[in-house]
């Protein structure tokens, strides 16, 4: 083994080529919860838990559907890479993203040895003032999940299609799973398994965080927050239970909202 009297000396002689190289990527996810129609003139407009997907035009995996993604120049950092990569593929801007997971398996792209740190948003996609670019649609999702597995079926009005993966108890003190794809002839890479990750971690955020928030009006009432939580989490919520999520996170305003065939409703507010 060589010796250097300094790290400018190190340095200096130091060979890069010695070392494999790989790439790294990033995966963005795009969650919206939004207002459907309103099947009954009395109740709220029912709710749709979505995320958008960008269909591929190159090889691999031409014409399937993928994450918004793409590869990290060598002059930016990773938060710069995804609000790149989401602007490039999408058309969305601004829009406030967090680190979710790095996915390293060593066969997950087909062209090389790539890694990949996902990121993860939660807004209202109706409230959004950017146009899609035409590749790019959002596809609501029905997601059956039980201690086995998870079956998450996926429709934009115009393909409809599923993925089914099996749940592994990895921590059992935490409740984390592992996941292990079952069923999937539409989603590019290792997709399947970034989403699921994706959706097990919004369940969690939003009983112990304020990401809800990203997506809702200044001022709503409780019934449509609960519905927001319940479409997340994909179960009824007693109110009790509901309560104890928001206590601490919301306040009470004197404004009223009225019409649409309901009893007038107190209106709240984010605390934050």
């Amino acid at each position: 083994m060589e010796q250097y009297n300094s790290e400018e000396e190190f340095l200096k002689n130091y060979d890069s080529s010695v070392f494999e190289k790989l790439s790294m990527t990033t995966d963005i996810i795009i969650f919206s919860v939004s207002n459907g129609n309103r099947t009954n003139y009395r109740k709220l407009k029912e709710k749709y838990f979505s995320v958008l997907l960008v269909k591929r035009n190159t090889y691999p995996y031409k014409e399937k559907w993928c994450l918004p993604g793409g590869f990290l120049n060598m002059d930016e950092t990773l938060d710069e890479a995804a609000t790149r990569i989401l602007a490039t593929e999408t058309n969305l801007h601004n829009i406030y993203m967090e680190q979710l997971y790095t996915f390293s398996d060593l066969n997950r792209d087909p062209r090389m040895r790539i890694v990949s740190t996902s990121y993860m948003a939660l807004v209202d996609k109706n409230r959004l003032n950017d146009k899609l670019y035409p590749n790019a649609s959002w596809f609501n999702m029905i997601i059956l999940e039980d201690e086995k597995g998870i079956n998450i079926m996926f429709d934009n009005g115009i393909e409809e299609f599923n993925i089914v993966l099996e749940k592994h108890l990895i921590e059992k003190t935490s409740g984390r799973y592992d996941y292990v794809v079952v069923k999937n002839d539409h989603l590019a890479f290792d997709h399947a398994l970034v989403l699921a990750t994706g959706i097990s971690r919004l369940k969690n955020k939003i009983e112990y965080t304020d990401i809800v928030f990203n997506m809702m009006p200044e001022y709503f009432s409780l019934g449509e927050l609960q519905q927001v939580y319940e479409v997340i989490l994909g179960k009824k919520l007693l109110d009790p239970a509901f309560r104890r999520i928001i206590a601490d996170k919301v306040e009470k305003t004197d404004k009223i909202k009225t019409g649409g065939g309901h009893r007038p409703s107190a209106l709240f507010r984010y605390k934050g």
